[in-house]
């Protein structure tokens, strides 16, 4: 087999970091905090009592919820819940951890453990080294997709290709220039191989007014080279052969009219540029998903009308932040929640739109009941305080993180009985 060869791209932003990818990964600090260092391990089996419990689909008031280890083993009132210690979370919503769906927290150095406390207890990297599933016991859940597959100078060269080199078959790299069929197949081979759980293709020919981007000086005016049609469908062959979909970043037509025909799983943004209704149905009718960044992409002239058409027409709308842009919190976004909900212009409730972050987002990764708070899911749980129906902001300031049944953050605990056996019956939710 004819080893691929493959361009090694680095950021300009961040250098020094890239060039660590490059040996073996994350670098030490980064790893260190992967690790869970400083997460208080839960007791063996404990009960949470708050208000209300938004199970990934539904919010249920008088409900609480039991955990044994790193599982949660019960949901219900609190009458039918184990005999196990009780914290009574007054006033409180206990929701599943959050799933980011697009996020560059491992190339742009974002440290794990913060965002962690802050609620996000998954994210998926859509670039960066590719690396196994890692964490979720007391640390941040990381999955990764690995370096971005590209035409030969292709997007992110023009915009991010300054002091890239060569190398051989290099899962870390941050963009790969596939220029063939059989190169495709070996790429994708080598990517999972490496522990990538989805594969990113960019369909980008730049130029679209208000796309993060589009405000970066470009080496390379657009309109950028894409990867050929057949290049393209051996991608999508091989990574479906291999179990993993593809996600595409891309901004208008030409890119969609590309994802669509070759068969593509995702799309990594809602595009920038206003699609046709047509293809927007079209993209529906195929199942394709669409991982929104609405947040990010604000200052699209396209993005609100494309989400309104998209989800009236059924399409499936994911949470997804772009996390590691510097205008983005390094937790849970609640203006991506916001504009999901007002760009759907009344398609999509407040539940839905916490779905689409909880267990939407895990049963498109294929870990259901990942997001869920049902028996036999991991237990990632997070709590704020009030009704987050009602307020979104609340949820970027959680008092109580849980990862894989160990105790993050523990303020709504302190004073909720933490620590003292409490009578089944005793500290009913309200």
């Amino acid at each position: 087999m004819r080893t691929p060869v493959l361009r090694v791209v680095l950021t300009r932003t961040a250098p020094a970091l890239a060039a660590l990818t490059l040996i073996g990964g994350l670098p030490a600090p980064a790893r260190a905090e992967q690790a869970g260092g400083g997460a208080t391990p839960a007791t063996d089996e404990y009960v949470l009592l708050p208000d209300r419990v938004f199970d990934g689909y539904t919010m249920r008031e008088g409900h609480g919820v039991a955990v044994r280890g790193a599982v949660i083993t019960a949901v219900g009132p609190a009458a039918t819940l184990p005999a196990a210690r009780r914290h009574v979370l007054a006033g409180a919503t206990l929701l599943p951890g959050f799933i980011d769906l697009h996020g560059h927290v491992a190339v742009q150095g974002v440290p794990p453990a913060t965002v962690l406390r802050h609620g996000t207890t998954t994210v998926r990297d859509l670039t960066g080294p590719a690396r196994p599933l890692g964490g979720g016991d007391g640390s941040l859940r990381q999955l990764a997709a690995g370096p971005i597959l590209t035409a030969p100078q292709g997007y992110p060269l023009p915009v991010w290709g300054g002091g890239g080199g060569h190398g051989h078959g290099d899962a870390a790299a941050l963009a790969v220039e596939v220029t063939d069929v059989a190169q495709a197949r070996e790429v994708v081979n080598h990517l999972v191989d490496a522990g990538a759980s989805v594969v990113k293709i960019a369909l980008e020919p730049g130029g679209s007014p208000g796309a993060p981007w589009s405000k970066h000086a470009a080496r390379v005016p657009s309109p950028w080279p894409l990867l050929a049609p057949d290049v393209l469908k051996a991608i999508v062959r091989g990574a479906h052969d291999r179990g993993r979909k593809v996600s595409a970043h891309l901004s208008n037509a030409t890119g969609a009219r590309l994802a669509l025909d070759a068969g593509v799983d995702e799309w990594a943004h809602m595009p920038c540029e206003a699609l046709p209704e047509d293809m927007l149905a079209r993209a529906v009718t195929a199942g394709v998903r669409i991982v929104g960044t609405l947040d990010t992409q604000s200052q699209c002239s396209g993005v609100l009308a494309n989400t309104r058409e998209f989800v009236a027409r059924g399409g499936t709308l994911l949470y997804g932040t772009d996390m590691a842009h510097t205008e983005l919190p390094w937790g849970i976004n609640a203006r991506e929640l916001e504009l999901m909900l007002h760009a759907s212009h009344g398609k999509l409730n407040a539940e839905a739109v916490l779905s689409a972050a909880t267990g939407k987002a895990g049963e498109h990764l294929g870990m259901a009941p990942l997001g869920r708070l049902v028996p036999g899911a991991p237990a990632d749980l997070v709590a704020v305080r009030g009704n987050p129906l009602h307020a979104f902001k609340r949820l970027e300031y959680p008092e109580l993180v849980i990862s894989g049944g160990r105790f993050v953050v523990d303020d709504l605990l302190r004073g909720s009985g933490k620590g003292q056996a409490m009578h089944p019956a005793a500290g009913s939710p309200h």
